[in-house]
């Protein structure tokens, strides 16, 4: 005997689900719990250096799996100085160059970190790790600067 109907006496609160439906929330719940925070993240900008007025700014979007960004994570989380330049950032919103002068080369669109005007590949391995590597760059940079002991 299943569950009554809807519209029966006892309604029942009672979900049908497939095995592909509990396939589907097992991955879910696979998934890495620090993306949530990491999405949470979109659209906030942080002064993270009062004195010298240094800001970081993440913007960050669940996107559909694919090739440039397999992890399923369109992202921009960069290092700004006062009058607005990037010191440092990590993405994968752009199709950026590789080297300089005639073997200057464009890269697909991958996952890349930029420092000082340098881009290099960056290896995404998940959110938390990529936070970590975010702020550590950061950090480097606020010390150069001055802005850190």
């Amino acid at each position: 005997m299943g569950p009554p109907e809807n519209g029966s006496t006892g309604e029942s609160r009672l979900q049908w689900l497939s095995s592909d439906d509990n396939n589907k929330r097992m991955v879910k719940q696979k998934e890495e719990p620090e993306l949530d925070d990491l999405l949470a993240l979109d659209g906030v900008v942080l002064v993270v250096d009062p004195l010298g007025k240094h800001w970081v700014k993440f913007v960050v979007k669940r996107v559909a799996p694919s090739d440039e960004r397999p992890h399923g994570v369109n992202y921009s989380l960069t290092l700004h100085a006062a009058d607005g330049e990037r010191l440092v950032g990590f993405d994968n919103a752009h199709t950026v160059s590789i080297g300089s002068g005639p073997s200057r080369r464009a890269m697909a669109t991958h996952d890349h970190r930029h420092r000082h005007g340098v881009v290099k590949p960056y290896k995404y391995k998940d959110a938390a790790t990529l936070l970590r590597d975010f702020w550590s760059d950061v950090d480097a940079v606020l010390k150069e600067k001055g802005s850190l002991p």
